[in-house]
């Protein structure tokens, strides 16, 4: 069976590295779904590429960007695609002409501001097609739902792009976790500093927030640490000021804390408590673009990883002191001038996704035995976007604290 034809929607920072007309500030300067797409399709893993975003008179800037910074990089690595809209046109439905035009099985990836991830998966998926798509999945426990069901009525798998959980770290203290005894607590942090608010301010505050941004990282990592405890109660707080300073809207949270309760399925007299901590307000030159670390303590044992320094440091007459992170996204050529980023967790993220795609399309595979693997499958990832959505809740009720119910039957609600 042919590799399965992939549709990239959404042409941003993550899909290009094409920022504001030129290459993105951040470190993603040349992406990360196109990148990795087009090695998989010369590894021979994904068949054609198409790319579909709102304004089509981007893509000649973003042509030129990635044969300047990927195919001219990495041995004339083959950067071409198929656009949607044409270069003249603007239509922010242009990805339902995209969808249309695939072949049945396809995989579609979504990375577009998070208000249009139900709406654009659920198209993709009553059409017979697979999905990744960034987290958080959808802003809304009721969608997060609706997809799970259509889903299945459709037999297509959709991954959440949850790509910590590929952080070799992150994935080994999982396993050791299941060995620490009872859930007792977990501490979370992970931020990035004020620039990430140019690139964001067209939505910052008004469509999403930092928690569904960055705290659906470790909320995702926690939930899966622990399989047999549930979510039961949300409280939120938040601070203010600097990222409207910075010319967001007025709404906008710098800093969003989640304090969760849990419970243990099969014992309801264990109980534990999580913190969940994000900002997109961290100093300019902090050295590093996130820092990302957390704490979890069992009855048994504890664990603590801090991933923001990684051992590695690069010092530059004009940058400064910096920690730079290739276990992510490893953007230095192999021996040979190909992309050799293969081993990074970022990569690997898609790579899992495209494999079990095509598993599902030969027949090798079911949903029901990739549900069953430590994958952000969606039916493995609703606990977090109950979380976050409780936690929106939370936060524009002034504080009140919203109850998870029904999360030991697979009957999740929010009261």
């Amino acid at each position: 069976m042919a590799p399965p034809n992939v549709l990239m929607v959404g042409t941003g920072e993550y899909t290009t590295g094409y920022v504001g007309g030129s290459a993105s500030k951040s470190d993603k300067k040349v992406g990360v779904v196109g990148l990795t797409l087009f090695d998989l399709r010369r590894r021979g893993k994904v068949g054609a590429l198409s790319m579909a975003g709102v304004s089509g008179s981007k893509f000649p800037g973003i042509r030129a960007h990635l044969h300047q910074n990927i195919n001219q990089v990495y041995n004339n690595l083959d950067v071409s695609f198929t656009s949607y809209p044409s270069d003249t046109q603007s239509d922010p439905d242009a990805y339902k002409a995209a969808i249309d035009a695939l072949p049945q099985g396809s995989a579609v990836t979504i990375f577009t501001p998070d208000p249009t991830h139900f709406e654009i998966a659920l198209y993709a998926i009553q059409r017979g097609h697979h999905v990744l798509v960034t987290k958080p999945a959808t802003q809304s426990l009721a969608h997060h739902r609706q997809l799970v069901d259509a889903a299945r009525a459709h037999n297509v798998f959709v991954f959440v792009e949850h790509h910590k959980r590929f952080d070799p770290a992150y994935s080994d203290a999982r396993a050791r976790a299941a060995t620490l005894g009872d859930f007792n607590y977990f501490y979370s942090y992970m931020s990035q500093p004020k620039a990430q608010l140019e690139t964001f301010r067209a939505w910052a505050g008004t469509q999403s927030d930092i928690s569904y941004y960055l705290n659906s990282h470790h909320v995702d990592i926690c939930h899966s640490m622990v399989p047999g405890y549930v979510p039961v109660r949300v409280t939120a707080s938040a601070s203010s000021g600097v990222a409207v300073d910075l010319g967001c809207a007025p709404q906008t949270e710098d800093t969003i804390t989640l304090l969760v309760d849990w419970k243990k399925i099969e014992d309801a007299a264990r109980s534990a408590t999580a913190v969940y901590t994000a900002s997109w307000t961290a100093p300019q030159r902090a050295g590093v673009h996130s820092n990302q670390y957390f704490h979890y303590m069992g009855s048994k044992g504890e664990i603590r990883i801090n991933q923001a320094k990684r051992g590695y440091d690069v010092t530059e007459d004009e940058q400064g002191l910096n920690w730079v992170n290739p276990f992510y996204m490893k953007y230095a050529p192999d021996e040979e001038g190909n992309f050799g980023g293969q081993t990074g967790y970022g990569y690997i993220s898609f790579e899992k996704f495209i494999d079990a795609v095509t598993a599902l399309n030969e027949g090798r595979v079911t949903l029901d035995q990739l549900d069953a693997r430590p994958l952000p499958t969606l039916k493995n990832t609703v606990a977090t976007t109950a979380i976050l959505e409780a936690g929106r809740r939370s936060l524009d009720e002034g504080g009140r604290s919203v109850q998870i119910v029904g999360g030991e039957s697979g009957e999740w609600e929010l009261v």
